[in-house]
């Protein structure tokens, strides 16, 4: 009984030590659980507030003001933006910067005073229904209290009446709030982060683990060469994926694909790239496959968090969306939401375009660098 104790201690020992000299594994164990709790505690939030809002006031009278106020006192709304024609109101919402457009008409306070079906209009980007859901459920109220204290004495409206004014809400997108609509094109950057990072790193860290690397650095072959032959294969499935998913959303899920195509097939690209260079990259700092795969676990879990595929970006504290905006996954969703549902061209999308090459010029120079001609 004393042997199998020892024996059995000796085992343990050594699973210890070698578990304290796994760095990345110690780090799956010690450091992710309280990275998840941070995130889910603290970043995640399912009633997004303080959302950007344009506003269009074609009617100052002190109507308008109340009615500015009542909306901002929900904390569901935040003016960022004040415009002067309905053009420019759409192409906040078009281009992501207005979550919200208001608009008061100039004939607000006169119909408003003589009972005339006064009517203010709210538009609302609804691509993603649950971040705004909550601030449009709140729009009920607006109509019975915005002006209480306005409407006294001969303008109070009669007793048991209609509401002074009515809000017209016009979901804009995805009038149907229909959930899949977002979610289904965002499963394109998710499903691409997961398999062509995870592939590519486990791909070339295998060759390593096999010795099949060594042959091949034997070779009179660059660093750009190896890398460029070892990822192209990878850059084709990445686009056979992307059509069978938009085949079946469209086909499936009946996913409204408006336009913007020029906008989507670079984004698409640039992502692909990055991608594999990011896995890439991650190959050559792993040393064994399981490394690699702990290694993409930890840029998949905030790419699928942070990036507002799940969850309304918006609604994320500032620090979480700093982060999120840091991670490719966003805006590779912001083009493809952008063009497949609004039609968004290049002038719309070049922002996160833009974000998307420095990605792939930062990945492809890192793997560069790290990149060994010779077996350490």
């Amino acid at each position: 009984m004393n042997g199998f104790l020892l024996r059995t201690f000796a085992v343990l020992a050594k699973e210890f030590t070698q578990l304290t000299r796994d760095r990345l594994t110690y780090a799956m164990i010690l450091v992710l659980p309280i990275v998840q709790l941070l995130l889910f505690g603290y970043a995640i939030n399912n009633d997004p507030k303080h959302l950007p809002t344009a506003v269009l006031v074609q009617d100052q009278g002190r109507f308008s003001r109340s009615i500015l106020s009542a909306l901002k006192q929900t904390d569901y709304f935040d003016f960022c933006q004040t415009v002067r024609s309905p053009s420019e109101l759409d192409r906040l919402v078009e281009n992501g910067q207005a979550q919200f457009a208001l608009t008061i008409p100039a004939d607000f306070s006169r119909r408003l005073v003589r009972h005339d079906k006064a009517q203010i209009l709210v538009e609302a980007d609804a691509t993603d229904p649950a971040a705004t859901g909550n601030a449009l459920a709140a729009l009920a109220t607006l109509p019975t209290q915005a002006l209480s204290h306005d409407l006294a004495g001969a303008l109070a409206p009669p007793p048991g009446g209609a509401p002074p004014f009515e809000v017209v809400v016009h979901r804009r997108y995805n009038p149907e709030n229909i959930t899949a609509v977002n979610i289904v094109p965002g499963l394109l950057g998710v499903i691409l982060s997961m398999t062509l990072v995870m592939m590519t790193s486990l791909a070339v860290t295998r060759e390593r683990e096999r010795g099949t690397m060594e042959s091949l650095l034997a070779t009179p072959v660059r660093p750009i060469e190896v890398m460029v032959g070892k990822l192209a294969p990878y850059v084709i499935v990445g686009l056979v994926q992307a059509g069978i998913i938009l085949l079946l959303a469209r086909a499936l899920f009946d996913v409204p694909m408006v336009g913007g195509w020029t906008a989507f097939v670079l984004g698409l690209f640039l992502f692909i790239v990055g991608s594999l260079a990011l896995g890439f990259l991650i190959s050559t700092v792993a040393k064994t496959q399981l490394q690699a795969m702990q290694m993409s676990f930890f840029y998949i879990m905030p790419s699928i968090l942070l990036s507002g595929f799940m969850f309304p970006f918006a609604g994320m504290p500032k620090w979480a969306q700093a982060i999120g905006s840091a991670i490719p996954v966003t805006h590779f969703l912001r083009i493809v939401r952008g063009s497949l549902l609004k039609g968004e061209g290049l002038d719309g999308s070049l922002p996160s375009l833009m974000s998307l090459t420095l990605f792939v010029t930062i990945a492809t120079g890192l793997a560069l660098a790290r990149y060994n001609t010779r077996l350490d």
